[in-house]
């Protein structure tokens, strides 16, 4: 391992990390777990999880030139419902944008050539991030559909799209199961561990689950190569940033110089007002 990895240092593994929660939650040994969360948060009858099936997470292009695209865990309830569970420790400027493209995903993916519409089901996206993506909300936990807001009617639950944000969690429980299952995700000490666990017998099992998971090396490793890949991107990002203002920056001294040389200033003058050099001036 290379020395900028970042060592893990932790008793256990955080579950708001994606990696980690795509090993907890798409292990078939934990399904117990991942379905005393899904009936915390979605409005499906419990009938739909007497047959989960974890798939494969891959969403296929529709077309050559269509995005390729990896989510975080997919699954297929009894009777065939998508659900589609995202989870992001930072939210990009186009967080709404990348959601709603997801979930179209799902839709459109259910059907062959031949197909007849009655055939799809529904779409369930479960967006789970550490920052704000509602932001004219205090809650924590949203859930959307396409509604007439006006008349207060709904007019399809096939694209329906949770968000649960753990930066708004409130201090003191809410009373719902669903708040303790936040608090799990979003725990990253042992005290805020045992406190959740101590209040929920399913997220004490889950607990212990977790203390395994973060004792095997490999899923450490996985956890330090995504930090350090998250960190890559982020320098990557800013030095594009920087170097694009320098640019802009530079252009916009030429600019200026253009025009003091159309009013036909000496170039003395120019070199001071633009900090530009002589032979940069007499080039444009």
């Amino acid at each position: 391992m290379d020395k900028e990895t970042l060592k893990i240092n932790r008793p256990f593994l955080p579950v708001k990390y994606d990696v980690i929660f795509r090993l907890f939650f798409a292990d078939e040994r934990n399904e117990d777990d991942l379905i005393d969360f899904l009936k915390s948060i979605l409005r499906l009858p419990d009938s739909e999880y007497e047959s989960i099936v974890i798939t494969d997470p891959h969403l296929l292009p529709d077309y050559v030139g269509d995005k390729y695209a990896v989510i975080d865990v997919k699954l297929h309830t009894k009777t065939r419902k998508v659900i589609h569970i995202e989870v992001q420790l930072k939210v990009p400027p186009s967080m709404r944008n990348r959601v709603i493209y997801y979930n179209s995903k799902l839709i459109t993916e259910q059907l062959g050539e031949s197909d007849q519409y009655d055939k799809i089901q529904r779409a369930i996206t479960l967006v789970i991030t550490d920052e704000t993506i509602v932001e004219n909300s205090d809650r924590y936990f949203h859930r959307f559909t396409f509604s007439d807001l006006d008349a207060g009617v709904e007019f399809t639950d096939l694209k329906e799209i949770y968000t649960l944000e753990l930066g708004k969690l409130p201090v003191e429980p809410d009373g719902t199961i669903r708040y303790d299952w936040a608090k799990f995700i979003d725990a990253e000490t042992e005290e805020e561990l045992d406190m959740v666990a101590q209040r929920n017998p399913q997220i004490k099992r889950a607990a212990v689950k977790l203390r395994e998971l973060s004792a095997d090396e490999k899923a450490r490793d996985m956890l330090e190569r995504r930090i350090k890949s998250q960190r890559d991107e982020a320098m990557f990002v800013d030095g594009a940033r920087q170097e694009g203002l320098a640019e802009g920056r530079t252009e916009g001294r030429a600019d200026v110089a253009r025009n003091l040389k159309g009013m036909n200033l000496p170039i003395e003058q120019i070199i001071t007002a633009t900090g530009l050099t002589r032979e940069e001036i007499e080039s444009l």
